[in-house]
């Protein structure tokens, strides 16, 4: 079967019907999978490193893509959150173009031996690490995720096919255009990473059917209203999270010093992101020593607060908070506050409230530490740490194709090796079963 087929003439003007176009996607993808999955390291590191020269070379085009796109949401009056994630500067192409070569540098999971052991018989069995085949990735806003997702998919020997939102649309294609140099580079199949040539949402729904079995899984990259239909249109196993509701408790045995620069940071540094917090539930105990310097911070970094009624009773500019904020992910300059009794009715909150993506505790009590740890069922468990690490890249995964929540096969971020199964491999001499 030729792998060569180019995703340029799969999106040219004699094939009209999207479900037509989508199937041949994934007829091509299937085949690049077969390519893939055993390619030597060498050559998909080199597709790599190559795609990360493109991109730097092809800065100027990029950030002329991407302005297009940023001037169409700006005029759509498109959130500052939004247009956040979405606008690319020479930095952030630099960083993308980085980014590959970090997954470059990692180990290839592929062939790994995850365990080995013997029967009693002789026969040796081994558990060793595979690649899934094709992985469907449908995501918005975000284009850094057309370099990150594909190349994580693609070192894990895996074939890709990527559906960006319209909102990125351009931006994503210039970036593809520098990953597909690469593949030729290295002499690979260009249909190895594949962005969908189309804004028409038909495109979600037939990825979402599984292209004929074409594709493996899908990983979803957006809001929650796209994540909700992935998770119930899909006939295929879903790597996602619905939300990042994130919480931070800052316990009665916190360093006030260390509490007032994490809880910044963690709400502050970029507040579009899912480890952005959400929710500060703080005990009651330390109120007046730790909750109104943390509020007085807050403002100053201009972040409006939803506060309970002790929050609004200590500050006058703060809004009263309603049911519905405990469970909102704002991705905006917002944080709802929160004064609880004691580690109990904070643990409490969580479980009631939480998305079971990220959540930390600011505290020097080991026991109370340590109830954190058990007690919450959440994704990733930090402590004295900012929310803002709930990131695969910081976890020195090499990037991350996203965050799951759930709890078959990847939860937390998904690397390379989420994006593995495993095979059993069984040496005999000769045995047969009696």
């Amino acid at each position: 079967m030729n792998t060569q087929v180019k995703t340029a003439d799969l999106a040219g003007a004699d094939i009209q019907d999207t479900k037509a176009m989508m199937d041949a996607l994934g007829a091509a993808a299937k085949a690049a999978a077969s390519v893939l999955a055993i390619a030597p390291r060498a050559q998909k590191d080199k597709a790599l490193l190559e795609a990360s020269k493109a991109l730097r070379a092809a800065t100027p085009d990029i950030l002329v893509a991407n302005a297009r796109d940023v001037a169409a949401m700006v005029e759509k009056g498109a959130a500052a959150s939004f247009i956040d994630r979405l606008t690319l500067d020479e930095d952030r192409v630099d960083a993308i173009a980085s980014g590959l070569e970090a997954i470059a540098d990692l180990p290839d999971p592929v062939g790994t031996v995850i365990a080995d052991w013997e029967r009693p018989n002789g026969l040796k069995i081994s558990r060793v690490r595979t690649p899934l085949g094709v992985i469907g990735v449908i995501f918005e806003s975000r284009p850094n995720v057309t370099a990150d997702a594909g190349a994580l998919c693609f070192k894990s020997g895996n074939a890709a096919i990527l559906r960006g939102g319209s909102d990125s649309y351009l931006s994503s294609g210039a970036i593809h255009a520098c990953l597909v140099k690469g593949l030729k580079a290295a002499g690979l199949p260009e249909t190895s990473i594949q962005l969908v040539p189309t804004i028409d949402r038909a495109a979600v729904g037939a990825m979402l059917s599984g292209l004929d079995g074409a594709i493996n899984v899908i990983v979803p990259r957006g809001g929650k209203s796209l994540v909700a239909r992935v998770e119930e249109e899909a006939r295929v196993p879903v790597f996602a999270h619905l939300e990042g509701i994130c919480h931070m408790i800052i316990d009665k045995s916190a360093d006030v010093d260390m509490a007032r620069k994490l809880v910044v940071n963690a709400k502050m540094r970029r507040t579009g992101i899912c480890g952005a917090l959400e929710t500060l539930l703080v005990d009651r105990a330390v109120v007046d020593t730790h909750l109104l310097p943390i509020l007085d911070d807050l403002k100053a970094a201009g972040c409006a607060v939803r506060g309970d009624e002790t929050v609004c009773r200590l500050v006058d500019w703060a809004d009263p908070a309603s049911e519905e904020d405990w469970r909102t992910e704002y991705l905006d300059s917002i944080l709802a506050v929160r004064v609880v009794d004691d580690l109990d009715a904070a643990l409490s909150h969580i479980k009631t409230y939480s998305s079971n993506h990220t959540e930390a505790i600011i505290a020097e009590d080991e026991a109370a530490v340590e109830r954190f740890f058990n007690e919450v069922d959440s994704a990733i468990l930090l402590h004295n740490a900012s929310t803002q690490y709930a990131d695969g890249g910081e976890f020195g995964m090499g990037g991350e194709i996203g965050i799951a929540t759930g709890k078959m096969h990847a939860r937390g971020p998904v690397g390379l090796e989420q994006l593995t199964s495993f095979n059993y491999r069984v040496r005999g001499t000769g045995q047969a079963r009696p």
